[in-house]
């Protein structure tokens, strides 16, 4: 390994010596003893403290500093007072109101599928056409027991009506006119008994013709014609029907949220948008549903928001954007969000006066798109650095090199450097 000699280190310091000196002297800050007696590398010697400056108070040295420091580039924008919204951004997935499963009630085989698949079914419209013929058989045949019932009952009444008028002539004996009563009554019993038995039969007849029980978008038929549907809650589907207007936005916020967004419904204020994600248009809605509960491992609630859906703008299953709007706050100081710094003491801005930096502590409320709504510390008629803050100490001279929203900066300049001077 070589070894560096005494010239060589000699002149690796004096090198380091001039780099530090030069940086500091470009960047406009106080350049310390001994670095300040090397200009360009020329060694002079220190001057001598006149009396007067050595009793100086402490802390003007840093005046003085700061009065020969060149100027700070910066870009300020005016502190607004404007109506701002109070809302909370979340992430959502659309759900149906309601989800059908289609099964059979019979075993029996398919004749005819009535839709298209994915395609719009009301409520009522018939989805599937099974095989009915044997229990058409058999209601025929109940219902031909039952008009034979019926005729014997009006010959069991005519006996009846014959056995009472010889019972009143004392003609006939008290056990024919039992006889004839106790006929009446088991044709009667019979006739009920038949007329149950076809009501029975019509409603496992209705269980032949699948309809759907409520409107919505049909998905893709899991057996078509020629198949045999099973019932039973272990069978396949033959269908699944999502119900898409009015729908539902499911999403949690935390559970802070929660007395402002009852507040809001009570108020009736609340709105919520719902943005799918893939598609540019949103649509509102209302809260209709708030989860009974918090849930205790997130710290969130689950709430759902209710939409009518004509356009079928959302659709089940897909995730979207939502923004509850809670209320709107007509007066409220705002800045742009790039005049907020934050520090060890909390968040801050540079607040210009007669073009010297003043920090000024905030406490920040909320973010509302590009602008920062601040709760205090600013009374809305201000002028705050929205571009240049890192090079800024309290009380830096400045130069304006734009208003934010109404020059674009110049593009031989930049936010990191003072002026050259």
């Amino acid at each position: 390994m070589a070894v560096l000699t005494f010239g060589r280190v000699a002149l690796f310091s004096a090198a380091g010596v001039l780099a530090a000196g030069a940086f500091l002297h470009y960047t406009g800050r106080p350049v310390p003893w001994p670095l300040d007696q090397v200009p360009y590398g020329k060694v002079i010697p220190a001057p001598a403290k006149s009396a007067a400056t050595a009793s100086a108070p402490a802390g003007t040295g840093n005046r003085s500093g700061q009065a020969n420091r060149p100027p700070v580039t910066i870009v300020t924008a005016k502190v607004e007072r404007r109506a701002m919204p109070v809302r909370i951004d979340a992430i959502g997935t659309v759900q149906a109101i309601s989800t059908v499963n289609i099964r059979s009630r019979v075993d029996s085989q398919i004749m005819a599928v009535e839709f298209r698949d994915g395609a719009m079914v009301n409520k009522g419209d018939v989805l599937f056409r099974l095989d009915s013929r044997q229990l058409e058989a058999q209601l025929r045949q109940a219902e031909a027991n039952v008009a034979r019932d019926k005729a014997s009952l009006i010959a069991a009444e005519s006996d009846l009506r014959r056995a009472e008028e010889l019972s009143r002539r004392e003609i006939a004996t008290d056990a024919r006119l039992d006889t004839a009563r106790t006929a009446v009554s088991t044709l009667r019993a019979a006739i009920r008994g038949g007329e149950a038995a076809v009501d029975s039969l019509r409603v496992q007849l209705s269980y032949y013709t699948i309809s759907a029980p409520v409107s919505g978008r049909v998905g893709v038929a899991a057996l078509k014609e020629g198949n045999i549907a099973k019932s039973g809650d272990s069978s396949a589907m033959l269908a699944t029907i999502n119900q898409i207007d009015p729908i539902y936005v499911s999403f949690a916020v935390a559970q802070r949220y929660l007395p402002e967004i009852r507040e809001a419904m009570q108020a009736k204020t609340a709105v919520v948008q719902a943005t799918q994600q893939g598609v540019g248009k949103s649509i509102e809605g209302t809260i209709a549903v708030i989860d009974n509960a918090v849930d205790a491992t997130t710290g969130t609630i689950q709430i759902r928001a209710s939409f009518d859906n004509p356009a079928e703008v959302l659709w089940p299953g897909a995730l979207g954007q939502v923004r509850l709007t809670l209320r709107t706050e007509p007066d409220a100081v705002t800045v742009p969000r790039e005049a907020i710094q934050t520090g060890q003491n909390g968040s801050y801005v540079f607040v210009i006066e007669n073009n010297l930096a003043r920090a000024r502590p905030i406490v920040l409320a909320r973010n509302v798109d590009d602008r920062a709504v601040i709760a205090s510390g600013l009374n809305g008629d201000e002028t705050v650095v929205i571009d240049g803050q890192l090079l800024l100490t309290e009380g830096a001279r400045t130069v304006e090199r734009g208003r934010g929203g109404q020059s674009p900066p110049a593009p031989n300049l930049t936010s990191q450097r003072g002026s050259a001077g």
